[in-house]
């Protein structure tokens, strides 16, 4: 199955361990860089495919399981970024993408980028973060509060939506309107997918980043962070850090920009990640 949206980017399915798993991609040639996402779901990709794909790269922006267009569901267990960081290479191999992959992660597909890298579950050739989770940066209060059982028993899926639309507003800053938040809510309208959401927020631990850190310290394979400085969660304190501490990594920094810097600026974040897996 494949599907065309409005930008030309192409929404595709495989499977992966008997789920049907979709992603978005662009161009067909190209080296492919695997673009991950987090609380979110591909859309956040959606504005840079085509730069990438012109650059002539293949990026594949995949929707973990349970997530945004695929099916399955995430539970406590696969939630984990562990989990999910085994789960990557067997998505990738059931496209059959050559290693080494260049990899890009937002939010706590950042998480699992970096976990990828660490523990060599997948050979990385370039890693780029785009505000992503670091050190003890997460879970952010606004989503770890939904960790709570009795929270999640006297939610209603309306009040999920609003907390989700507020979010998901103030993430995108000043590209919010009012489609582009419908756009990037509606997968919340099915119950699995929430459902999934709330196992990802439930299984998100700061543990995970800070346990990449030594790893990371030791790597030489490039990195770039690409951060949106008005981010009121993800700060761009903890980039600063990171480029600081982790060799071989540059920071770029999305002036009037927020959590999704790929929305904000999409041309400038765009030429930031083709530069970077180009060199």
């Amino acid at each position: 199955m494949s599907e065309t949206t409005e930008t030309g980017a192409v929404r595709k399915e495989v499977r992966v361990d008997g789920e049907t798993i979709s992603y978005l991609t662009a161009g067909r040639d190209g080296s492919p860089v695997l673009l991950l996402h987090g609380t979110y779901w591909s859309r956040v990709w959606l504005p840079v495919l085509e730069p990438l794909a012109t650059a002539g790269f293949s990026p594949i922006a995949v929707d973990f399981p349970g997530l945004g267009r695929s099916g399955g569901e995430l539970t406590l267990e696969t939630a984990t970024v562990p989990a999910l960081a085994e789960w990557v290479p067997r998505f990738a191999a059931a496209l059959g993408l050559a290693e080494p992959l260049a990899v890009a992660g937002h939010d706590i597909g950042g998480a699992v980028a970096q976990n990828l890298l660490a523990r060599d579950r997948l050979a990385v050739s370039r890693m780029a973060l785009v505000n992503s989770v670091a050190y003890d940066s997460w879970p952010a209060p606004h989503v770890a509060r939904f960790r709570d059982p009795e929270v999640i028993a006297a939610t209603s899926a309306d009040e999920l939506l609003t907390a989700r639309r507020e979010a998901v507003t103030r993430d995108l800053a000043g590209a919010a309107t009012a489609q582009r938040v419908a756009d990037y809510l509606e997968p919340w309208t099915d119950p699995r997918v929430r459902r999934s959401w709330l196992a990802m927020v439930g299984a998100a631990d700061s543990r995970h980043t800070l346990d990449f850190v030594p790893a990371l310290r030791r790597c030489p394979t490039p990195k770039l962070l690409v951060w949106g400085e008005d981010d009121r969660f993800e700060k761009v304190e903890y980039a600063e850090k990171f480029a600081s501490e982790i060799p071989h990594t540059t920071l770029v920094r999305i002036p009037q920009a927020a959590h999704i810097p790929t929305e904000n600026a999409p041309d400038q974040v765009a030429r930031a990640l083709t530069d970077f897996f180009a060199a």
